[in-house]
Parts: C-alpha cells; structure tokens; sequence
C-alpha cells in the first residue's frame, strides 16, 4: 500500500504507473526477503527457536495517524505442507474511490531439517488496487534449480535458473525470524520475485522498548536495505520492530513517504 498512499498524498492517486503500486505488506516483505543470500551462507549463523504454528498476525495500518486499511499474516499446517498467507485490504473511506483487496500465498513442502519449516514449493500473488490487477504465480522445483513464472493476467510463463533453496518473498520473511539476530551484526538472503533474484543487506539497528495497544514490548529494530530498481526501488528508509524474544513477532513496521509516514502495528491474532 506504500505507493498507493503516496499518492494520495501528492492528489494523484489515479494517475500512478499501474506497475508501480504494491501492498505495504506485500513491499515489506520482499524488502525483507530481498536482503538474504541463499541458506547456504548461513553455515556459521545459529538458529532461534522460532515461531509457533499456526500463527496470525493482524495489523492496523496507519497513514500520519489515520487508519487506512487493514493487513495480516498467516502461517498454518495443510497437511504435508505449510502455508503462509499475507492479505490487506483498503479502509472503507478509501475504498469509496481506490478499493484495495490483496492476497499473496506461498506453499511450502515440509522440511524435516530443524534448520527451516519447509522449502517453497509455489507462490502466488493475486493484487486488486483500484482498476490496477496482478495475478501471478511462481512454480519451485528445487531438485533441479528451476523455478517457472506464470504470469495468468497476460499469458506468460517462462522457466529461470535459480540458486539452491532459493526462498519467495513471504518464505524469506518467516525464515529471517528464524535467525539469531545480533545488534550490529547484518544478515543476507536471496529471493526470486518478478522474473529476477534480488539480493539485500538487512542491518539490525538496535534494541527499544515499544508501547503499542497490545502491550508493551522489548524489541530488535531491523533496516532492510534494497538495492535493486524498478517496482521495488526504495522511496524511503523502512523498519521493522521484532519482539526481542524466541518468535521474534513483528509488532510494528514503518516506512517515511512524501507526507508523513505509513505505519502498520499489530493489533491482534493468534502468537
């Protein structure tokens, strides 16, 4: 939703470039994901003890104070795999002129190596923003290093080489969490995210105490530093408070934009 409400900001919401609109949630995240080099290179790095299945986490998100829309976050059980879901959906005095309703979904084969839950087995990306659609899928086949990228909307489908246990975007942010994050220490990962494989530096800035609706928390602030062009250039420094606990939660994330700045803060859900 980043772009979306930087464009309310400067009056010309509708006249944004159709390529250039993401969900908050959906930019975060592959931000995040964008900084990791692929699991190979944590050999050295130790691992938290993580997050519980099933989780949900649910966000208010805020622009210069007003709410603007909901989001949330979902991991589960399906059987032999796991899923991960991220939705954010526009709040009603938005959606009277620029109605915004996204869910992305990945899907994950079980992993019974302790090091992470599972590998990406398909991801999927379904965005309505205003009269802008996206519906895109993206096919693992880590056995071979292949992943194929359908695009559904313009009938594309091509095959890319990848690295070894490459992640998708969603995938990339639960795995961080699974790290042993130190203050001053940066960590690195790899995603493949529209038809590339983008590399990013994440810093862990520092550690503060947050009082939110939910409660007050000791958190790990990180910074995400993405370093590619285009659709996920980045506009303006963003943060993430994670619980400086074992399940590292996100409780906040927050990013400056032309006016003020977009906020999303945990509010409820199942952690």
């Amino acid at each position: 939703m980043i772009k979306q409400f930087q464009s309310l900001q400067a009056g010309n919401l509708a006249g944004q470039h159709a390529k250039q609109k993401e969900t908050f949630v959906t930019i975060v995240i592959t931000w995040i994901a964008s900084c990791i080099m692929h699991l190979s290179f944590f050999a050295g790095i130790s691992y938290a003890a993580s997050f519980t299945i099933p989780e949900k986490l649910v966000y208010d998100l805020t622009w210069t104070g007003i709410k603007a829309g909901t989001a949330s976050l979902e991991i589960l059980n399906d059987g032999d795999n796991i899923k991960i879901i991220s939705t954010a959906q526009s709040a009603k005095w938005i959606s009277v002129f620029y109605t915004v309703d996204d869910r992305v979904e990945s899907t994950l084969i079980k992993n019974p190596s302790p090091s992470f839950i599972g590998q990406p087995a398909n991801y999927r990306l379904k965005i309505r923003e205003g009269r802008h659609r996206r519906d895109k899928e993206v096919i693992f086949n880590q056995a071979i290093g292949k992943v194929t990228y359908i695009n559904h909307l313009d009938k594309e489908k091509k095959e890319f080489t990848v690295p070894a246990n490459i992640l998708d975007p969603l995938t990339s942010f639960y795995f961080l969490r699974t790290l042993d994050l130190k203050v001053g220490r940066p960590v690195f990962i790899d995603i493949f995210d529209n038809k590339q494989i983008w590399s990013v530096e994440i810093q862990v800035l520092k550690k503060e105490r947050l009082e939110l609706p939910t409660g007050t928390f000791d958190t790990i602030l990180i910074k995400p530093l993405m370093k590619s062009e285009g659709i996920f250039s980045r506009k303006g420094d963003i943060f993430i408070w994670f619980t400086d606990d074992k399940k590292y939660i996100p409780v906040k994330m927050q990013t400056k934009v032309v006016v003020g700045s977009i906020t999303a803060i945990l509010v409820g859900g199942n952690y």
